[in-house]
């Protein structure tokens, strides 16, 4: 059976600098898989590998037994891999709904000649595509700020709408960076519960960087740490922060080998 998403010995650098170091790791189909690590081990410039941001200068990724390796975002999207960004890119001056409509690829409404020879068909498919967006924005918890400008949404707000965004596009795979950043308690309690219930019930594979350990430790397993560009542990939750070169990574060795105080 095909790998469901592997990265071989990718690299990439920025001048003098690698960023991601011959990194070679695996999602597993139907994971919520967690990617941690301290700031600059990696992880964003890894996620713009898998997504078209950026070209690797060595390496491939490899998609459902396809390779994907250097395709523009487009078309890795086409494929099925969606992602969210640390900054949400809403469309400010279009509705929250409006966001969620424009996403879904292919709409009849796009042809130019389908106006004027198929105008039953774009209703229908408007409706459901309205439909489906109502739904996504009361799954988010947004749906009493569908017709609101996005610009008026507060940081938080803007995060769950980039998740809305993610979820209309249906993807197989959900790519997450950093979902909990800037969002209160009470939306970080919905947030977990809804990433749950994608894995669990939408049977949606879920990859996602995130500093929020709680989140992290509530919903991810595996756990995949990357140090300086590569993986440095793998494991479940509870493996990963007991081990002692996780610990070494995030604050130094001095602080990780220090002795317990009795």
């Amino acid at each position: 059976m095909a790998r469901f998403l592997s990265m071989e010995r990718l690299t990439k650098s920025f001048g003098g600098v690698t960023a991601v170091d011959r990194c070679s790791l695996e999602v597993r189909e139907g994971t919520i898989t967690g990617l941690i690590g301290p700031n600059g081990a990696g992880k964003t410039t890894l996620f713009n590998l898998l997504t078209g941001f950026h070209r690797p200068d060595s390496g491939r990724i490899v998609f459902r037994g396809n390779d994907i390796t250097g395709l523009a975002p487009y078309q890795v999207f086409r494929r099925g891999i969606c992602r969210t960004f640390q900054i949400p890119r809403e469309f400010k001056d279009l509705s929250v709904l409006e966001n969620l409509l424009v996403v879904p690829p292919d709409q009849v409404g796009e042809r130019l000649w389908a106006p004027w020879l198929r105008p039953g068909r774009i209703r229908r498919e408007e409706a459901r595509l309205r439909e489906r967006a109502e739904r996504v924005l009361e799954q988010v918890g947004l749906a009493r700020l569908a017709g609101e400008p996005a610009w008026t949404l507060s940081g938080g707000q803007k995060k769950l709408l980039e998740l809305g965004r993610a979820l209309m596009a249906d993807p197989a795979l959900l790519m997450l960076d950093e979902p909990g950043a800037g969002v209160n308690p009470t939306q970080m309690n919905e947030l977990t519960r809804y990433i749950q219930w994608l894995a669990r019930d939408r049977g949606m594979t879920i990859l996602l960087i995130e500093h929020d350990m709680n989140l992290v430790m509530a919903v991810c397993n595996p756990v995949i740490v990357l140090s300086e560009g590569r993986p440095l542990a793998e494991g479940t939750p509870d493996t990963v922060r007991r081990d002692p070169r996780v610990l070494a990574a995030y604050l130094g060795t001095r602080h990780a080998e220090a002795p317990r105080t009795p």
